[in-house]
């Protein structure tokens, strides 16, 4: 085999390690079907792997395509990113058995305080108390990035099409998106400070974390090969690819094998233990 045929063939392999570890998992949660509505979030929260490698190699076999083709593969990963953060504080809610629709909140957590930091400080009081209000702020600091990411991605897709996309445009959204995942992720940040404590029997850091992580190596890696690639430190001369298309293709090779790390993690942060008979009896004796 040739250099490409030797990476499409070891990357497809990975891609199907990361697939079938997610179906394992969820095939688990399925069996042991206990409490849908955590369930169907954290459902989500594990096709997030498996969607991104299978989105990844897809990029790597047709690495030859235009910047729009490759724009609609990374809209694709971030729009579901944007999913996944919002199901992610939904799967909190549930935790502590707070409905912002039916306006249930549990007394004891009415009236904990949240400290905002700056920049929010800028829009916020440093303290207030938590209500029913309040939550439904956190939860529309969250989905507003649910909303706001689909929408550049159709438009920057579009102008791109019609050729029409200038410098300054592109860096415009770049900048909206940016702010716009940083309230989301602040949001959250903020929901786990003040609930802390009740979120630890649910292993709430690992979750987030593992949510977070391959948003976090995908985004800052990719900023590091283009990097490189403007110090003309990346060549083709080791690859079966032109100088165009190296970056893009080392980003789809790097998180084709990330991604079978992060199935493995989501196998113990999203387990389907809690939800199987044996563990839901000892917990209903205790």
């Amino acid at each position: 085999m040739n250099r490409k045929e030797q990476t499409l063939f070891g990357s497809g392999a990975c891609v199907a390690i990361t697939v079938i570890l997610s179906l394992k998992l969820l095939i688990d949660h399925v069996l042991n079907w206990k409490k849908p509505k955590e369930q169907k979030a954290i459902v989500v929260i594990i096709l997030m792997a498996p969607i991104y490698a299978i989105d990844s190699y897809v990029g790597l076999i047709e690495i030859r395509g235009s910047e729009t083709f490759f724009e609609l593969l990374d809209s694709i990963k971030e729009c579901y990113e944007a999913l996944v953060m919002a199901k992610f504080l939904a799967l909190l809610y549930t935790y502590l058995d707070i409905s912002i629709s039916k306006n249930i909140v549990p007394d004891d957590i009415k009236g904990r305080v949240i400290h905002h930091s700056f920049p929010m400080t800028l829009f916020q009081p440093h303290k207030v108390y938590l209500n029913h209000h309040k939550l439904k702020l956190l939860k529309y600091w969250t989905w507003q990035f649910v909303v706001i990411r689909p929408v550049c991605s159709v438009v920057m897709i579009v102008l791109q099409l019609l050729e029409i996309y200038p410098d300054w445009l592109s860096w415009t959204i770049t900048i909206i998106l940016n702010i716009s995942v940083s309230l989301a992720l602040y949001a959250l940040v903020a929901f786990y400070h003040v609930f802390a404590k009740e979120l630890a029997p649910h292993n709430p850091l690992a979750k987030f974390l593992c949510v977070k992580g391959i948003v976090f190596f995908c985004y800052w890696q990719g900023v590091l090969l283009s990097i490189l690639a403007a110090m003309d430190i990346l060549t083709p001369e080791h690859y079966w690819l032109d100088a165009a298309h190296v970056q893009q293709a080392l980003q789809n090779i790097l998180v084709v094998v990330e991604m079978i790390f992060f199935s493995i993690f989501q196998m113990y942060a999203y387990s389907a233990a809690p939800y199987k008979g044996k563990v839901v009896k000892e917990k209903k004796k205790e």
